[in-house]
């Protein structure tokens, strides 16, 4: 099958692309100029090479145009786009006409019209993890250590906010402090959410809720965790993380787990709530 690769930021479109070529897959990367990493040209050499063009985030009639000259009929969507992009979309034609339909210009809407506009064009998108079920969480917890009393009382309230939160596509992620919103993700960002939060509750330990929200689909916007998180975690004092099983990505899934069970911090994955 020929496969298209809409490149974001992080490891995440590196990810999809070795494991469809793995797969026996033709790939053809579509890389953003303002967001994926230039290595993603050396991965995309290596055998078996896959073709890579670059473009700029507006350029959605030379994405369309792309992925149709290579005789793509489905695409993948990987890797983060910075909401604040929105601000700055310079658009072309094809762009423009998405926009114009949209009753709001969040995350999930300009996605969706996207999705809908390469959908007209005879491309269908296929979920993001298509590839990767073996990196999702799964259900339990994942560390040696089991949340306590308080931090599972804070995790099962954070819980229920954070999916009501992303639902609205507001964000995907909260900070709890005894059974408070202590902070909301919006466009800053996880790592910049947890250091706000951690300046507001002065040295108490915090716990960090990731919720996909109640869609159906996964084809965008994917929450993503990784050593990274862990890191900022033990920078912000935050002991405890929620996530959802079989739609949360674990990037290097046995160094995070080393990180969080050296740091005492527990990780638990619940399956969502339709």
């Amino acid at each position: 099958m020929r496969l298209g690769l809409i490149a974001g930021n992080g490891r995440f479109p590196f990810l999809v692309l070795d494991a469809a070529r793995g797969a026996g897959h033709d790939v053809t990367v579509i890389a953003l100029k303002e967001e994926t990493f230039p290595e993603l040209a050396e991965c995309a050499a290596r055998p078996p090479s896959a073709t890579l063009h670059w473009i700029s985030i507006g350029q959605l009639g030379t994405c369309i145009g792309l992925l149709r000259d290579a005789g793509v009929t489905e695409a993948v969507m990987a890797g983060q786009v910075k909401h604040t992009k929105m601000f700055d979309l310079r658009p072309d034609l094809a762009l423009a006409k998405v926009l114009a339909r949209l009753a709001t210009r969040n995350t999930d809407s300009l996605i969706s019209g996207v999705a809908d506009a390469l959908r007209d064009q005879g491309i269908r998108l296929i979920d993001s993890t298509a590839f990767l079920q073996p990196l999702m969480a799964r259900e339990g917890t994942l560390t040696r250590r089991a949340p306590d009393a308080g931090e599972q009382r804070d995790l099962e309230f954070g819980y229920r906010v954070a999916d009501a939160i992303a639902a609205l596509d507001v964000g995907q992620t909260i900070a709890v402090k005894s059974a408070a919103v202590v902070a909301v993700e919006a466009m800053e960002g996880t790592d910049a959410m947890l250091r706000r939060a951690a300046s507001l509750v002065e040295g108490k330990p915090l716990r960090l809720v990731k919720a996909s929200g109640r869609r159906r689909h996964l084809l965008f916007d994917v929450p993503v965790v990784g050593p990274q998180t862990i890191c900022v975690m033990q920078e912000t004092g935050t002991t405890a993380l929620a996530v959802d099983a079989g739609r949360t990505l674990l990037l290097d899934r046995e160094e995070l787990l080393e990180k969080a069970n050296m740091a005492s911090i527990t990780i638990t994955s619940t399956q969502p709530q339709s």
